[in-house]
């Protein structure tokens, strides 16, 4: 879905910076994925085996169990309960209700008063004036962004899913399976599936960090109040020259606005952008107006009288005056209160398994907070990427409710992983495999024919056990 469209009047090339930032930023997860598809292959979108996915897992997996209040939840017990009301967590719900988990049995702990949406839609559509007609909601809930269904507070109602809005959590009893939120209301869970995200860095309260008129944008919340500012603004200084940076910057041009953009490094996007690159974005932001300030290193921000921020004083000495600032230098992962699960302190988050399986039974992570494994790199990486978002979810769901999976090679060069239930063939995970065997894995997720699980398991190469596979077709069914 393009929540974004060009206008015809004088600021629709501006406009398009955020469509095109989106498709660059897509297009670079592919060309980088080289690093991450073997890991995780659902990490990829554009791989040809995801839309023949039904489950991979490395080991079995039991969830602990408890006595359920199925329905009503007319006491403290819940089967399923996600932490966070983010995408990961809309997308996760969605997964639940494919396998008939969800009805009076999930439920999801969020600290926003929305039904999970589609995060980047804040920049790159939301921040906009009206008559530019910017993204709303119910407009991008999630799941618009993967072209799916608009689930509404409605659909979680209709499908039986407790939601708990503006109620973060704020303790864990691992032991007891219990959590406890900031309104005190207790909840007891079986399987408990942690998506905090992120929350967006911040400079230090004594460099001006939290003065009025700063701004960092993280939800819905954050977006209306900038938009707030942006109403009232003359002087704006956007801080980073990444995504959201160039996109803050967009949307305060779509305000007609003195806009400056101050970062660090020597041009936009530079751990993405060639410098060539970079320059034509460069020089259609300067067409538009907006001012750079390359290279620079800001010591402290700087209130007026009035107690708002009124300037940027850099490290140089000179200073850049703005009414409002908005600070896009990254984000850090949300792991209170979850810290005893297990982080990782070199890319930090919370580390998980290559099914997002925390090292508590009956703990994952999935989303922006999850640290997982590559393999075949022996490294673990996290990813703050919608689409990561969207695929750890759905494989992490999948893998809590599995029965057992065998997995078929060492990426010489291919992986296969098998889910069966019951001696049923339930779905394919093939990575790196031909044309020919791509086209093998819809008719067996379709079929789910009866296997020979000892076989399959003595197979030396993917390409014997996808034969296996191949020949417990029914005949009918057989390609």
């Amino acid at each position: 879905m393009e929540i974004l469209s060009s206008n015809s009047d004088g600021d629709g090339d501006i406009r398009k910076i955020s469509g095109m930032a989106r498709k660059l930023k897509v297009m670079a997860s592919v060309s980088n994925s080289l690093s991450f598809k073997h890991g995780l292959s659902l990490w990829c979108p554009q791989s040809p085996s995801l839309h023949r996915i039904r489950h991979s897992s490395a080991k079995n997996f039991q969830r602990r169990g408890f006595v359920v209040a199925y329905s009503s939840f007319a006491n403290e017990n819940r089967e399923f309960v996600i932490v966070g009301g983010g995408n990961a967590a809309g997308y996760a719900a969605r997964t639940f209700v494919e396998h008939g988990m969800a009805d009076g049995r999930l439920c999801i702990v969020s600290k926003e008063a929305y039904a999970p949406y589609e995060r980047p839609a804040l920049t790159k559509g939301y921040l906009f004036p009206l008559d530019k007609k910017p993204a709303r909601l119910p407009g991008f809930h999630t799941c618009v962004g993967s072209g799916g269904e608009r689930q509404t507070p409605e659909w979680y109602k209709e499908k039986g899913i407790e939601m708990i809005y503006q109620d973060p959590v704020t303790s864990i009893d691992i032991e007891k399976q219990t959590l406890i939120t900031n309104s005190g209301k207790l909840l007891k869970y079986g399987s408990l599936i942690v998506a905090t995200g992120c929350t967006a860095s911040r400079f230090p309260e004594k460099i001006g960090g939290y003065l009025p008129g700063v701004h960092y944008i993280r939800d819905v919340a954050d977006a209306d109040a900038l938009i707030s500012s942006l109403e009232k603004a003359k002087k704006v200084v956007v801080v980073g020259g990444g995504y959201i940076g160039m996109e803050v910057a967009a949307a305060a041009v779509g305000w007609k606005l003195d806009t400056t953009i101050i970062f660090p490094e020597n041009h936009l996007l530079q751990r993405l952008f060639t410098p060539s690159l970079a320059q034509r974005y460069e020089q259609l932001y300067q067409q538009n107006g907006v001012k750079f300030v390359k290279g620079a290193s800001i010591k402290n921000l700087e209130a007026g009288s009035d107690g708002r921020v009124a300037a940027v004083k850099l490290e140089d000495g000179s200073t850049i005056d703005a009414d409002t600032i908005v600070i896009g230098i990254g984000a850090k992962p949300t792991v209170s209160p979850f810290e005893r699960v297990g982080l990782n302190s070199s890319v930090g988050g919370i580390q998980v398994d290559g099914q997002f399986r925390t090292s508590m039974p009956g703990i994952f992570a999935i989303g922006d907070v999850a640290a997982f494994p590559l393999k075949m790199y022996d490294r673990t990486a996290r990813v703050e990427h919608v689409d990561h978002a969207r695929q750890s979810a759905q494989h992490c769901i999948k893998a809590l409710l599995i029965g057992e999976t065998i997995e078929i090679g060492n990426f010489d060069p291919k992986i296969a992983t098998f889910w069966i239930d019951s001696g049923k063939l339930k779905g394919v995970l093939v990575e790196s495999g031909s044309p020919e065997e791509f086209q093998l894995l819809p008719t067996l997720a379709r079929s789910q024919p009866f296997v020979d699980k000892a076989k399959l398991q003595q197979a030396s190469s993917v390409e014997e056990a996808l034969e296996i596979a191949r020949a417990a077709l029914p005949v009918e069914a057989a390609v």
